[in-house]
């Protein structure tokens, strides 16, 4: 299956399994009275929310370049992802808010073996889904499938909490039947929103650093750096390498230092074989080249990344 086809079925299957989680939650949220359970089903409505915009973003970073939008649209899912995780923050704030009340007014709860079974059926699915979300995800780079994916693995620590909560509560009810432990579901709902605190924060971090134009990490720099000096000794170096990322596109620019009495047809098809070799390793990656003479005048800028004065240079050369 193609990619892009991929990545819309997994989409909607999150949009399809997220509406009916959070609608079940909901019932029996209500039915029980139970807190936790209503925050979780919060919490549904607001993976449904995050993954009916995933589903925009991906269909909507695949389309193509065009005149008003030349470097693509890729950040949509860098938009899409800090998006979903500021939605987070704020159901995190609702839970918290209701749990504090039902904490200093525990009420009784009805039918709480009705509600560990909602929170084992909820697990189970999110596992499944969130698989499937976070395999595609890394083979097709997409920012915003990794975001929902994240969702809903929070969804099943979450959903874990609230079940263990409920099983204490219901095998009191069985053991000591006069010994009051409806304190712990708005416990549970806190330590949830908790949970779902710190995963929108790193969701943060991922997604809006790409939109801040930060630079590749390390590890992939190191890679581009290797795949330049393979050309050595026809490439003498390079300087002013610029990386960035928008959804799963990178682009990546650098000035290539080479011999000044080369022809540009040399030159030229240099660059392409480099641009080739690093989109083999990163695939729908835009590379560009500027081309620069050495005339040995050596200024700061070159001799980190140089063959004929750098250390690093010349054990590459070699």
């Amino acid at each position: 299956m193609d990619p892009k086809r991929y990545k819309n079925a997994v989409a909607l299957l999150s949009v399809v399994s997220n509406a009916f989680l959070a609608g079940i939650k909901l019932v029996i949220g209500l039915f029980t009275g139970s807190i936790s359970i209503i925050s979780e089903a919060i919490h549904s409505g607001v993976d449904l929310v995050a993954a009916l915009i995933a589903l925009f973003s991906v269909r909507k970073s695949a389309k193509p370049a065009d005149h008003d939008h030349p470097y693509g649209h890729g950040k949509v899912e860098n938009i899409s992802g800090t998006i979903e995780a500021i939605l987070i923050f704020f159901a995190a704030g609702f839970i918290i808010n209701e749990a504090f009340h039902k904490l200093f007014n525990p009420q009784p709860l009805d039918l709480v073996g009705w509600g560990i079974g909602v929170m084992l059926l909820s697990s189970v699915i999110n596992i499944v889904v969130s698989h499937f979300l976070f395999v595609v995800a890394e083979a097709t780079e997409s920012v915003a499938l990794e975001a929902d994916a994240w969702h809903l693995r929070t969804d099943v620590y979450t959903s874990a909490g609230v079940l263990l909560g409920l099983s204490v509560i219901w095998t009191a009810r069985k053991l000591v039947p006069g010994l009051n432990l409806n304190w712990i579901d708005p416990a549970a709902a806190i330590v949830v929103a908790l949970l779902i605190i710190r995963a929108a924060y790193e969701m943060v971090k991922k997604s809006a650093r790409d939109i801040l134009d930060v630079s590749l990490p390390d590890e992939e720099l190191s890679h581009l750096r290797d795949l330049i000096f393979r050309q050595v000794p026809a490439v003498i170096g390079f300087h002013d390498l610029r990386t960035r990322k928008a959804g799963s596109t990178r682009f990546v620019e650098f000035h290539l230092l080479v011999d000044r009495d080369m022809t540009v047809f040399d030159s030229h098809r240099i660059s392409h074989v480099i641009g080739n070799e690093i989109r083999q390793i990163f695939p729908d990656t835009h590379v560009t080249v500027h081309i620069e003479p050495c005339d040995k005048t050596c200024p700061d800028k070159c001799t980190k990344h140089c063959i004929l004065t750098a250390p690093e240079g010349i054990a590459r050369g070699r």
